[in-house]
């Protein structure tokens, strides 16, 4: 089986040169203004138009309003929309109508009872992400905090739509990650910076191949 990957929080053209060349199946843009990794649309814009037919751009947002959203995918060409915040499924179901495009909604994640919430998500989103949960009571953002969760509770386990594996993941685990979680697609994002919010472009290279890719 061969593993998608996801390099998400790029913002600047050698990481995503880095990524495609790599293999790569996802490209990651952030609109969060909160996150270092965020880019504005007019970036986001360039970027996104170095990423290849068969590459799919991701839009990674965080309870985003209408309004937002149609300020940015009306500038950047993306394939699908991420929802990492707070969203409920009834508010993941109006993005997609609204919008059109595939939804993709993080499922942030500390323990088994974590996962309850999937399958809800799962019945009006076209994938689901599982992401560590933020530690508490630190001012942490939605994702790309490089925590990981127990993967173990993963194993065995199946929706009914597709999901992808993040928090955490580096090039020394990814392996292991992917052996005991059963992943198909994982998304990597701290895990291949040099410092927060630049993506290293030997980082990406390295943690694709051992990915797998």
């Amino acid at each position: 089986m061969t593993v998608q990957v996801k390099i998400c929080g790029v913002s600047h053209p050698g990481a995503v040169t880095a990524a495609v060349q790599g293999g790569a199946r996802y490209i990651g843009l952030v609109f969060y203004e909160r996150s270092p990794r965020h880019v504005a649309p007019p970036l986001a814009a360039e970027l996104a138009r170095m990423v290849p037919t068969g590459v799919r751009t991701v839009g990674l947002f965080v309870d985003p309003t209408n309004e937002y959203l149609e300020h940015v995918v009306s500038q950047v060409p993306l394939d699908l929309i991420q929802l990492h915040g707070d969203e409920t499924p009834e508010r993941v179901a109006e993005i997609r109508a609204a919008f059109s495009m595939p939804v993709m909604k993080a499922i942030k994640v500390s323990s088994a009872a974590d996962l309850d919430a999937a399958e809800a998500y799962a019945a009006v989103a076209d994938r689901l992400l599982f992401d560590a949960k933020p530690p508490a009571k630190v001012a942490a953002l939605p994702g790309g905090n490089g925590i990981a969760f127990d993967w173990t509770i993963l194993t065995g386990r199946t929706w009914s739509k597709p999901w992808m594996l993040s928090g955490g993941l580096t090039a020394d685990n990814v392996a292991e990650a992917i052996a005991v979680s059963g992943a198909a697609s994982i998304d990597v994002s701290s895990g291949v910076e040099d410092r927060p919010g630049h993506k290293d472009p030997d980082l990406i290279r390295g943690f694709l191949k051992a990915a797998g890719r």
